[in-house]
């Protein structure tokens, strides 16, 4: 959350199949989210600004490095999330205990922070 109130995170990224699984409708460009603590207040309200969906080995460094993880370089932020998207309890959600997310296709989405705590 600090990522995102500072202006570090301003991109994140999901796999298509969850929201297929989850029977949800991707974002669109103008939505708008409440950012919610862990006390269940609103911290912040973040628009989106971009969606792609793309296979993740076509996810670029731009991308890559403004999810504000961490991450010197696009090879390991793909290196973090395939590790990520392998592990039993991802597989186990998706119903696919093979699953690879090499191909599989990504949700890549952009926002901005409209509002932040002050004026929530």
């Amino acid at each position: 959350m600090a990522a995102v109130l500072s202006g570090e995170k301003v991109s994140t990224t999901g796999l298509f199949a969850e929201y297929e699984a989850e029977r949800e409708d991707l974002p669109g460009p103008g939505e708008r989210h409440a950012l919610i603590d862990s006390v269940g207040r609103a911290t912040a309200e973040p628009e989106v600004t971009e969606v792609r969906v793309l296979p993740l080995g076509e996810v670029d460094s731009e991308h890559a490095l403004d999810e504000g993880e961490g991450h010197r370089s696009v090879a390991e932020w793909r290196v973090a999330h395939e590790r990520f998207r392998h592990g039993p309890q991802m597989r186990e959600a998706l119903g696919d205990p093979g699953f690879t997310v090499r191909r599989a296709p990504v949700v890549a989405e952009r926002f901005r922070v409209l509002r932040r705590p002050d004026q929530v």
